[in-house]
């Protein structure tokens, strides 16, 4: 149970619970832009483990202090990567990209609360998560090619364009411009901007929101929604879709749904 649930010390980031089945992961290197370092990577993935097997209805990830959501990686650390030899730096890819693809695949919905720069892996991370809130001040920025690198790179080059689509997604990699937050959410990067003050209670609103459903019936659509953008037929889609919700009709909360609409009350969700 998430609210009996002791999260793991980590160094360079912060994990925490709220209301009893929210988790907040905060990247907490304030000092630093909170960039990213080989040991963030890593703790990516002992955070994304502790909680998968929990009955977390929800993730909300953000960045510590008022100045930004994640700098990327941290250039104070690059010749950590720069002397690696190549399967040093393979082992270390599959390490950062195992982390972020942890997040993404947590059973349950991830909401990024992003204010300030998400810039190159911030913005890969800011792209792992499955709703993207944004204070005025967020901007996303592909930064990889800047520094002698390519947007393959983290996930982003998968989700970039599926999100925006291959036109806007080259235009935004290729030259490494600045995406603000009225145009993050008029092309699909950011779901809505909200107002700096307001950002993480929304962010809390939205989980709670969620919590308020069927946790199978959530943890289920989310399974559906990610694995049908790496299908490549409708049938394959349909197939997965069918037995999903054969599945939900034997579980208890869809009957108990049925019940409290009946009897006019909100529904009593157990997700057994």
């Amino acid at each position: 149970m998430l609210s009996n649930y002791t999260p793991p010390q980590l160094e360079t980031l912060t994990l925490e619970v709220i209301e009893g089945k929210i988790a907040v992961l905060t990247i907490d290197r304030p000092d630093r832009m909170n960039s990213m370092t080989v040991k963030m990577f890593e703790e990516f993935n002992t955070a994304a483990y502790a909680l998968r097997d929990t009955d977390a209805r929800a993730l909300i990830i953000r960045g510590a202090g008022d100045r930004v959501f994640c700098a990327g990686f941290d250039l104070d650390e690059i010749h950590v990567i720069t002397e690696m030899g190549v399967r040093e730096f393979l082992r270390f890819q599959e390490t950062a990209t195992g982390g972020l693809a942890a997040l993404y695949h947590l059973p349950f919905p991830v909401i990024a609360a992003i204010h300030g720069a998400a810039a190159g892996g911030g913005m890969a991370l800011a792209l792992a998560a499955d709703i993207r809130l944004v204070a005025p001040t967020a901007k996303f920025n592909a930064a990889f090619v800047k520094v002698g690198l390519s947007v393959g790179e983290l996930g982003t080059s998968w989700k970039l364009t599926r999100l925006v689509g291959p036109g806007r997604a080259a235009e935004i990699a290729y030259t490494a411009r600045f995406v603000g937050a009225e145009e993050a959410a008029r092309i699909g990067l950011a779901n809505r901007v909200v107002p700096s003050e307001e950002l993480f209670d929304e962010a809390v609103a939205v989980a709670e929101a969620i919590a308020s459903n069927s946790p199978g019936g959530v943890r289920m659509s989310k399974r559906a929604l990610q694995r049908n953008q790496e299908v490549t037929s409708y049938s394959a889609a349909l197939e997965l879709e069918n037995r999903g919700q054969a599945l939900l009709t034997r579980c208890a909360d869809m009957p108990e749904a049925l019940a409290a609409f009946k009897e006019k009350r909100a529904p009593r969700f157990t997700g057994q």
